[in-house]
């Protein structure tokens, strides 16, 4: 096995737990060793550290998976993948829920690697050449714990471009016809489809802020802003709102949230396809008002270049939102931006109250839940930002 070298001084903050070295961070950067080949890393003065998966065409040229001697064989996945499953165990019950993350890459120690369990189905997505190389490994290996019936690799992610990898999805398990489960999550039902879906299929990430805005959706009359499969909009009707409208811009997704608000019985929901700020303008145009209003976008950037883009954005969308909250409503708002700080979202938000001449009082705020850990020695594995606040004016 290959061994790479850390310049001095840079082997600290791998020592104090992050799993990550760039590629100005090694004494060198060997051209004979494959993307994503093991090799060992050592500190500069000629101390092991441990063993990972190397790039030499990747700004993350090492990902640290072992330390000391241990080696990153099919031994070490079994022990991570166990480790990982018996944590999803004892914090979901299957009669609660049959969906969540497995594995949250760095978090449960396997840097590059994202797995997520719906039902009977497994979706993996792989961001390092590394972890790419390993798939057939990991999916021999979850077949052996879980015993699915389809597994299916979404490997789509631009992140993937950054290793010199190719975007593709497969089914590498099972038939075509198994990849669309049906999934319950705290008395709700949800067919995903495993393929065609959004990322793995269904946005697992939001599942305890779904269930909070229960609390305050009986009798209300709600919007969902960037609904998807209708995650939000259903728990709102499942906690008695008088009516829920979905918005997104595409129609495969508002399909996707009709059928499983009629897999539900759910019947006082509309649907609106478009743009979410052309949508909103237009409800404030024609003097819409609701009692709750639920925004949850996608990331607006991938990049720290970008962060004042992004901020401008959140402000301007929670802006167009409050307009629509009548007084003494409610605004359920988030952010999945890994760049944006929690305070920067926070004060986005306030930015858009001081514009709209609303009072806001925060009355809960969140992050990932159970099965998206965060690593505290890496702030990376850390996204979502989530707040519910009480609107006066």
């Amino acid at each position: 096995m290959h061994l790479i070298t850390l310049k001095p001084k840079e082997h600290r903050r791998i020592q104090k737990g992050h799993l990550w070295v760039f590629s100005n961070e090694l004494k060198e950067l060997p051209k004979d060793i494959a993307a994503g080949e093991s090799v060992r890393l050592q500190t500069h003065e000629g101390k092991l550290i441990g063993a990972g998966f190397y790039n030499p065409n990747s700004l993350i040229s090492f990902r640290l998976l072992t330390r000391g001697e241990e080696m990153p064989d099919r031994k070490f996945f079994e022990r991570k993948l166990s480790e990982a499953l018996a944590l999803r165990n004892k914090v979901y019950q299957l009669d609660d829920t049959n969906a969540w993350r497995l594995v949250h890459g760095e978090s449960d120690g396997l840097p590059g690697l994202i797995v997520d369990r719906f039902a009977d189905g497994i979706v993996l997505q792989a961001f390092s050449a590394g972890m790419d190389l390993h798939l057939p490994l990991i999916t021999e290996i979850l077949q052996d714990l879980l015993k699915p019936e389809v597994v299916v690799v979404r490997n789509e992610s631009i992140l993937r471009e950054l290793e010199g990898l190719p975007l593709y999805r497969d089914v590498v398990a099972g038939s075509r016809e198994a990849t669309v489960q049906t999934i319950h999550d705290a008395g709700i039902t949800f067919r995903v489809d495993l393929f065609e879906g959004q990322k793995t299929g269904f946005f697992l990430d939001q599942r305890e802020n779904r269930r909070i805005i229960r609390r305050f959706s009986k009798g209300a009359r709600v919007l969902d802003v960037f609904t998807n499969d209708g995650g939000f909009g259903l728990n709102a009707l499942k906690g008695g709102a008088s009516s829920a409208m979905l918005v997104d811009a595409s129609e495969e997704a508002l399909k996707r949230a009709e059928r499983n608000a009629l897999l539900n019985g759910m019947e006082n929901f509309g649907l609106m396809a478009g743009d979410a700020f052309e949508v909103l303008q237009q409800m404030i145009d024609a003097k819409e008002q609701f009692d709750l209003v639920i925004l949850d976008p996608p990331s607006f950037t991938k990049s720290r270049k970008n962060l004042p883009v992004a901020l401008k954005a959140y402000r301007k969308l929670n802006q167009l939102g409050l307009q629509l909250v009548r007084n003494g409503g409610f605004l359920a708002t988030a952010s999945c931006s890994h760049h944006v700080s929690e305070e920067d979202f926070l004060q986005s938000v306030h930015q858009a109250a001081l514009n709209t001449q609303s009072q806001l009082r925060m009355i809960h705020r969140n992050s990932q839940p159970f099965d998206h850990p965060v690593l505290l020695s890496m702030p990376e594995t850390g996204y979502l930002k989530f707040a519910c606040f009480y609107v006066t004016r």
